[in-house]
């Protein structure tokens, strides 16, 4: 497993995903009874999803999804909605929650609160990339035929919150130019000044192929982090997940107007337009 966790831009294959859903939720700092989302969805995220497709257990080893790279497109930020959850309330302290010592919970202890953060309404596109390496070639690919076919069910996050339709859009040689042109899931901005679509990475974002005049005023400096996150998995393991700290990229673009196709039917049929004329075959090889 490779430990450094700075990764250049890289140009090879990737796979190109829609993750869109009433609810996501992707863990960034949770502890306990507080479980937070992240604005965007995680490499520990997505990296889940993809092991969960390929039907790989918690535990095994994550090597050749680690090598993988990550550019998601914020179509729809959403906005972060908070439920509170009760348990243990109104029972006989036989029916309440044992604690870490095998006990009842008794008294005022005996209802447990907890909070649960989701993104509702929000929908991203992803860019799953690697590089001309043998590995990579033969990695994506199977990644592609488990997401069409998913061994486990896919989820955003969180086992609650289920995508919405399909989730891979297709393997692709140039993966990066796809993210700047497939249709967004959004209706365009009111207002008339341009607002800026924001791309996060694991790596670089000053190599995107797109004019530097299309970058927004507001962006980040695309070739250096604008911090660090902690999502990086090295284990999944139930007992001893591990997580290390990974730079994240941030890029703001003015993408056309014309590129908003607005969301439900009119989103997803010009999004079955755009595979229609760019992908080649059944399998949904991208040209």
């Amino acid at each position: 497993m490779t430990t450094d966790n700075t990764r250049k831009t890289t140009t090879g294959p990737g796979l190109l995903l829609r993750l869109s859903g009433p609810l996501q939720s992707w863990g960034e700092h949770s502890h306990y009874n507080d479980r937070d989302t992240a604005r965007f969805p995680t490499r520990s995220g997505v990296i889940g999803l993809l092991a969960a497709a390929l039907g790989r257990r918690r535990g095994e080893p994550l090597d050749d999804l680690v090598r993988l790279s990550l550019t998601v497109r914020a179509d729809r930020p959403g906005v972060v909605l908070t439920d509170f959850h009760t348990v243990g309330g109104g029972l006989l302290p036989s029916g309440t929650v044992t604690t870490a010592e095998g006990k009842k919970r008794s008294g005022g202890t005996g209802t447990l609160v907890t909070r649960r953060d989701y993104l509702a309404d929000a929908a991203f596109t992803v860019a799953i990339t690697g590089t001309d390496n043998t590995q990579d070639t033969e990695t994506l690919p199977r990644c592609a035929r488990a997401l069409r076919s998913p061994q486990w069910p896919l989820y955003l996050g969180r086992r609650s919150c289920p995508p919405e339709g399909p989730v891979l859009l297709g393997l692709t040689d140039d993966p990066l130019r796809h993210l700047i042109s497939l249709p967004l899931a959004a209706n365009p901005p009111k207002s008339q000044s341009r607002v800026g679509v924001e791309f996060l990475s694991d790596q670089p974002l000053d190599g995107l192929p797109v004019p530097e005049e299309l970058t927004a005023p507001e962006s980040h400096d695309a070739s250096h982090p604008s911090g660090k996150v902690k999502d990086d998995p090295l284990t999944f393991h139930a007992r001893q997940r591990a997580y290390r700290e990974r730079d994240l990229y941030r890029r703001s673009l003015l993408l056309p107007e014309t590129q908003y196709a607005g969301m439900g039917t009119d989103q997803l049929t010009r999004l079955a337009d755009y595979l229609r004329d760019h992908f080649d075959g059944p399998e949904g090889s991208l040209t």
